[in-house]
């Protein structure tokens, strides 16, 4: 299989969706928009990956390549190829479908609980994990459900944490593809900015919070990469 994989920011991990892509002995094609304008072709994958980034879904003016990416997963979509779009990703595939993108209206941080909604509790990649469970979520923005979504899953925080459109794209608000490693990494790439996030993050919360849920959050993310590269 070819996968295309569209990386919104310099510092991008692939975590658990890379494990599971690399499991499946996929092709994989990276593109960095942000550096170079570049999109994949959607004659050229069998799926798309976009994963999150700083900036957020209606930065047009600093991002300019934003609207065709939207374009690009819809199109995807369009021809029956999977897309999962994650965090940044996800907000994008909302707005590539019409709907609606609230910035700074829903932050997140650390390993938050998320609930599958009955539709979530019966979908092809979300149905086989607890109906409550633990993910990690650094997010500010969040989006209005796309018309003819299902709903997957919702947060205190966050309504639409995750969402299907047809039969194989999908959107995520957490970063289900950050596993230990990736956080441990994210903490030493952005020191200042995650102990703004979450005062004490690194003298002992990050250790406190991924000894409670890491392990569990670690094997969710993996499952769910598993399950969305098993519809490609």
């Amino acid at each position: 299989m070819r996968v295309a994989i569209v990386e919104n920011t310099k510092i991008t991990h692939h975590g658990q969706m890379g494990v599971a892509l690399h499991e499946a002995a996929a092709k994989i094609a990276q593109f960095t928009p942000w550096a170079d304008g570049r999109l994949p072709d959607v004659g050229e994958h069998d799926a798309l990956v976009v994963f999150g980034g700083e900036q957020n879904a209606r930065a047009d003016d600093t991002h300019p390549y934003l609207p065709e990416l939207a374009r690009r997963m819809a199109a995807f979509t369009a021809a029956d190829k999977p897309v999962m779009g994650i965090c940044l990703g996800s907000q994008v595939l909302a707005r590539a479908y019409g709907a609606e993108n609230h910035i700074g209206t829903a932050p997140e941080f650390g390993w938050c609980g998320v609930t599958l909604t009955g539709a979530g509790r019966t979908d092809p990649v979300m149905g086989a994990l607890p109906p409550d469970f633990r993910i990690f979520q650094w997010h500010s923005d969040t989006f209005t459900l796309p018309e003819g979504a299902a709903h997957l899953a919702h947060s205190g925080t966050a309504a639409h944490q995750a969402f299907r459109i047809g039969r194989a794209t999908y959107g995520t608000q957490f970063h289900f593809e950050a596993s230990r490693a990736v956080v441990a990494d994210w903490n030493r790439h952005f020191p200042d900015l995650v102990e703004r996030l979450s005062p004490g993050w690194l003298s002992g919360g990050h250790a406190q919070a991924m000894a409670a849920h890491g392990t569990q959050a670690d094997a969710i993310g993996l499952q769910i990469a598993r399950a969305w590269v098993g519809l490609i």
